[in-house]
This record gives structure tokens, C-alpha cells and sequence, in this order.
């Protein structure tokens, strides 16, 4: 079975990591809690692709690059908006496609991912898990 598996921050939590926090979002990770957390990804990546359960994983750039393109009411052209949304909105940070058993093993790799050391007083995000649905045959055949 195939599975998404999603990391989660906000603004505020990538400001944290690259040191550019505040007190009232949490503490500002030094470069050795940087390399923690490089180095449980890496490991737990390694693994992964070792067992063959991973077919691709990425982390995705800081929610303040986010555009977001939604249809207009009227039919007009897409309104197109960058980051309309709070620092403490939380979304993607990064994922994993995998492979595996099934719903207990991704679940296993997420326990894995959220044992991720960071510095006290982070904010927990919680890893999300979707299995990745296939269209039936028969949606798929041309009219």
C-alpha cells in the first residue's frame, strides 16, 4: 500500500529553526539542534530507502513562500494570493511517499518522525497519514 506521510509548521516554527524566533512562538533552535534533527531525518531517509518503503521524500520550503491560486465566484479568472494566512498557521513542511505493509508500518515510520529531537519547549506538530487512493479501472476507460 502506498501512503503520504506529512510533517507539519507554521512560519513561526521555520523562523525558529533558522533562528529568527521570538520568545511568544517558542524557543530558536541552535545549530546544534539543527543537526539533531538533520541527523534523525537522514538516518530514519537512509532506512527507508534501505527497506525500499520509501519512493520519495521532500521537505518543502517556508509557508511565507506559499502562493495560493483559488477560483473565482463569478467565473472569472483564479484569484491568485501570497500567504494569506497567520505565522501561526500550520501546513505542510515536508513529506514522504512510501510503500509499505500497511497502516500499522506507516504508522510506525510517523512514530519514528515524531521522535524527532528538538530543543525544549518546541511545539509538537503531528504527522499526518494518507493512504494514497487509486482511481478504479472503469473511471479511468474513455467514454
Amino acid at each position: 500500500m502506498r501512503f503520504l506521510v506529512m510533517v507539519q509548521g507554521s512560519q513561526a516554527d521555520y523562523d525558529a529553526m533558522s533562528g529568527r524566533g521570538s520568545a511568544e512562538d517558542g524557543p530558536t533552535w541552535g545549530e546544534q539542534d539543527r543537526k539533531a534533527m538533520f541527523a534523525h531525518m537522514d538516518a530514519l531517509n537512509k532506512e527507508l530507502e534501505a527497506s525500499g518503503e520509501m519512493l520519495y521524500c521532500d521537505g518543502l520550503t517556508a509557508p511565507d513562500e506559499t502562493r495560493f491560486v483559488t477560483a473565482s465566484a463569478n467565473g472569472g479568472p483564479p484569484l491568485v494570493a501570497d500567504a494569506p494566512y497567520d505565522r501561526d498557521q500550520v501546513m505542510i513542511a515536508g513529506y514522504w511517499v512510501l510503500d509499505c505493509a500497511g497502516l500499522e508500518r506507516a504508522t510506525e515510520i510517523a512514530a519514528r518522525v515524531v521522535a524527532c529531537p528538538q530543543p525544549e519547549g518546541a511545539p509538537y506538530r503531528p504527522v499526518a497519514i494518507r493512504p494514497i487512493g487509486e482511481a478504479p479501472e472503469e473511471d479511468l476507460a474513455p467514454a
